[in-house]
């Protein structure tokens, strides 16, 4: 039975990926059909972020509440409603209402699931969930595209996405036995045990490590989103490649994510978490370095693979190590904050970078890479010997 939940949780993994491309690969048929300029995808996109920081900041609640298997399948049920009422939107302000409760379900989700992973499953299946993440997110587009060469419209592409969640929902919900089974669905509490009170954002953020966990998924969520969103334009603007090469070059960085994780699960076996996460910030510094030499496109491309293989390890590394960290009666909490603070990076950090690369010169894009890789660094080291003290409190 355990196995069999773990099945359904890889199904879920490639659940969240799917929508999470969506609107970047739809967007272009999408702004014409609504007479909207095409910067206004951002407005949509900020409005699922922010849905997405309030839903995992409210994981703790909520998964104490209702247990992980029931928050899933309600949020999978929540973003199939979503995707759903893309597909019948005929004007820009529909869509933007549906991007609530898009962000609201998916913000849960994804907090109550890493957390029952990182709690019940060892480190190399949360990397390889992840890599199912980045299989989802792979997939999202290619069904897009289908729809769209396929004459059928983008609104045929979100259906198909919709009805996959659909599914996937009744899977979950014939599943509730299983996640009752495993006698830890609130938090890796027994059946039997009182619940714990949820944590207000005011006592997490006092935890020790707490500010420095969150400021090092900031940093790492602002790196891989900004790598990813700007790497084409560096590569053309500042190193003077066709864009169609550029655009090639760039979705290796993804390819390199995707097949990091995948190895990185095999690496867990020897290593372990903190390890693991300075082996992908040792990359992460080679990969920038690359991009640094002005010695052509090979090395540039070197470049962004190395940057995409250093992200891998890193971010289900985090996830996996809280509970250790901070206590499982805690890491529901801690990580609906981290991926909050994720979210946080993920909306803002890439925008700025677009600001000082139109004001100031694109060339910039590995020094802004470095600083934030090295802010990350930095707080990961100094939180290592506060979450140690909080291990050594715990064993007394």
């Amino acid at each position: 039975m355990f196995q069999l939940l773990l099945v359904i949780i890889y199904l879920a993994f490639i659940s969240l990926g799917l929508p999470d491309s969506l609107l970047g690969s739809a967007w272009p048929a999408m702004y014409q059909e609504f007479s909207v300029p095409v910067s206004y995808a951002g407005g949509i996109s900020m409005i699922i972020a922010v849905g997405t920081i309030v839903s995992s900041l409210q994981s703790d609640r909520l998964t104490k509440s209702f247990g992980t298997g029931k928050v899933t399948a309600a949020s999978v049920l929540m973003t199939a409603a979503a995707l759903l009422g893309f597909s019948i939107s005929h004007s820009y302000l529909s869509l933007c209402l549906w991007a609530v409760p898009y962000g609201l379900g998916a913000g849960s989700v994804d907090a109550s699931l890493n957390n029952y992973v990182a709690l019940h499953y060892a480190s190399r299946h949360m990397s390889w969930l992840h890599c199912m993440w980045g299989v989802g997110a792979s997939l999202g587009p290619y069904l897009m595209g289908y729809a769209l060469t396929g004459g059928l419209g983008w609104n045929m592409g979100y259906r198909y996405i919709a009805i996959l969640q659909i599914v996937l929902t009744f899977i979950l919900i014939f599943s509730l036995p299983l996640w009752k089974k495993q006698g830890a669905d609130n938090t890796g509490q027994a059946d039997g045990d009182e619940k714990a009170r949820p944590l207000s954002l005011r006592q997490i953020i006092s935890i020790p490590g707490a500010k420095e966990v969150m400021v090092t998924f900031f940093c790492y969520c602002a790196l891989e989103q900004t790598t990813g969103l700007w790497a084409s334009s560096y590569l053309v603007l500042s190193r003077g490649l066709p864009a169609e090469t550029a655009a090639g070059f760039a979705s290796l960085f993804f390819i390199g994510i995707t097949a990091g994780r995948a190895l990185g699960g095999f690496l867990t076996i020897k290593l372990n978490d903190t390890q693991m996460i300075r082996l992908g910030q040792g990359f992460m510094l080679l990969g920038i370095a690359l991009l640094f030499l002005p010695f052509g496109s090979t090395i540039a491309l070197l470049g962004l693979i190395f940057v995409g293989l250093g992200c891998a390890p890193v971010y289900p590394s985090i996830i996996h190590s809280t509970p250790e960290h901070f206590g499982a009666d805690k890491s529901q909490a801690m990580i609906g904050v981290q991926m909050a603070s994720a979210y946080v990076g993920t909306c803002f950090m890439p925008p700025v970078f677009g600001f000082l690369a139109n004001h100031i010169s694109v060339s910039l894009f590995p020094v802004y890479l470095l600083a934030i890789l090295a802010l990350m660094v930095v707080m990961h080291e100094k939180m290592l010997p506060k979450v140690s003290a909080n291990i050594m409190g715990g064993c007394l």
